[in-house]
């Protein structure tokens, strides 16, 4: 039987304060899963966890930078076939603000700060691409207008 597990966030880390947002793409070390792969920040829940404090700490770890804002955005599953589960990562945008400075944790290896165009081509997985399309929906105001009293996390 296929276990079902929602466990992982994925979290659009974005400069939305300029004319053109810009979205953090990290490239992933050789010594981690997916070797050279680009993606956004992406980490496991611990135990216990709420989902929002997960991508908090997750986009903490993993660029160094404090979320000024965090939008509760969408959920996306996918099969993990060495665990034998379907998970669901609930995903994020994340606004921080400038100047931005990143700090790699040891699972990235280089990262850039990309137009939404430009990450959504060079993310890996097809899922983020549609998470981005669904950030520009949402949020391209600058927050979520009538609906920020439900997506509006921090």
């Amino acid at each position: 039987m296929t276990d079902f597990r929602i466990g992982v966030v994925d979290v659009y880390v974005i400069r939305p304060y300029r004319a053109e947002w810009l979205v953090l793409a990290l490239e992933r070390a050789m010594s981690t899963r997916c070797p050279g792969s680009w993606e956004t920040v992406h980490g496991r829940m611990e135990p216990g966890e709420r989902p929002e404090d997960a991508a908090v700490r997750e986009v903490r770890e993993e660029a160094g930078l404090d979320v000024d804002r965090l939008y509760s955005i969408t959920c996306q599953p996918f099969y993990l076939h060495t665990l034998g589960a379907v998970q669901m990562a609930v995903v994020f945008a994340a606004f921080v603000r400038e100047p931005a400075d990143v700090t790699l944790g040891d699972e990235h290896v280089r990262c850039e700060w990309l137009p939404m165009t430009e990450a959504a081509t060079r993310f890996t997985w097809p899922r983020e691409r549609e998470a981005l399309s669904h950030i520009q929906i949402l949020l391209g105001t600058g927050d979520a207008g009538p609906a920020e009293d439900v997506l509006r996390v921090i």
